[in-house]
């Protein structure tokens, strides 16, 4: 496969600062390098995240690390059963002094916003982040407001099988660009957590690796990221398998084609690569199309390792 001239490689210092935005974050999360670093592609490929767990496992600690990281301003919001729209997007209130009504911004308006356990909420209440997610703006009282930028959304959500949860459509689902699961950590990761300091404590001493004009400025170059004919044919091998197999309800779409695509680019930066190898595509496709996808027997996550093998690399 053809790569790109080495004028266009990332400068050589560039991508140590990812590196150490995830080494800061792995003290914090520890024994979980892959998902730190499915997160952060996610975050430079300008995507939302969802976190599917049983509570307690770090989802929300992870959200609070990555708005350290990058110095994102940051607003967590609660979901619940009887939360409405307004809660999240915001409300207008009458002012008697002025005679008119004003504006008062909902917690979206943040540059990192933490759902926490957004299938708790109804369905109307989990719409109220689709028009956010996809548009970066909100519509109130009739006028359309920008949301600041960047603008990235980590949901978490519990298990279906737990009590009060509302599963997410497949159209709001496809608003997050990858969905990971953090699991329980080994025994020597737990045994790291039980004799060290409180979490809480920890994150309190994280310092900014990265502002927001710096995050836009890596997202931006993410798109520069060189990929070769060859590595098309790959990613549009991959999804036509999706499109063909008696194994998912229905195929991956052009929407989920681009995320893929994305996503890889923004793996390869992490490693300081000027280029997309099919190990990128690889690496990201999981976590891309796991929650796009329904198996019709089986376990969907074997069934996308059992795609990987089934595809042949150009």
């Amino acid at each position: 496969m053809p790569k790109p001239a080495l004028n266009n490689a990332i400068a050589p210092g560039d991508h140590a600062i990812l590196r150490q935005v995830l080494d800061d974050a792995g003290r914090l999360i520890v024994g979980k390098p892959q998902a730190l670093r499915l997160s952060l592609a996610c975050v430079l490929a300008g995507g939302h995240l969802l976190i599917e767990d049983i509570p307690g496992v770090g989802k929300t600690t992870l959200a609070h690390v990555l708005a350290r990281l990058l110095g994102l301003d940051f607003q967590r919001i609660q979901f619940t059963a009887d939360m409405l729209p307004a809660d999240i997007l915001g409300v207008s209130i009458y002012d008697r002094d002025d005679g008119r009504f004003h504006f008062h911004p909902g917690p979206v308006f943040a540059q990192l916003v933490l759902a926490d356990e957004i299938n708790r909420a109804t369905p109307k209440t989990q719409s109220a982040l689709l028009e956010a997610m996809e548009e970066r703006q909100v519509t109130a009282d009739g006028e359309t407001r920008e949301l600041p930028e960047p603008f990235f959304v980590i949901a978490t959500q519990n298990p279906r099988s737990q009590i009060g949860t509302f599963g997410l459509p497949e159209s709001q689902l496809d608003r997050f660009l990858m969905r990971i699961s953090l699991g329980y950590p080994d025994a020597a990761a737990e045994r790291e957590l039980l004799a060290g300091s409180d979490r809480r404590s920890l994150l309190r001493q994280v310092t900014p690796r990265i502002g927001p004009q710096s995050l836009l400025a890596w997202q931006a170059h993410v798109e520069r990221i060189h990929v070769s004919p060859a590595l098309l044919d790959y990613v549009q091998a991959l999804v036509g398998a999706t499109r063909v197999s008696a194994h998912w309800e229905i195929g991956l779409s052009p929407r989920a084609a681009l995320a893929l695509l994305r996503a890889a680019r923004a793996w390869a930066m992490i490693d300081g690569r000027a280029h997309v190898v099919p190990e990128d595509v690889q690496a990201v496709l999981p976590s891309v199309a796991s929650h796009r996808l329904n198996a019709l027997e089986g376990d969907t996550t074997e069934q996308v390792r059992a795609l990987l093998e089934g595809v042949a690399i150009p």
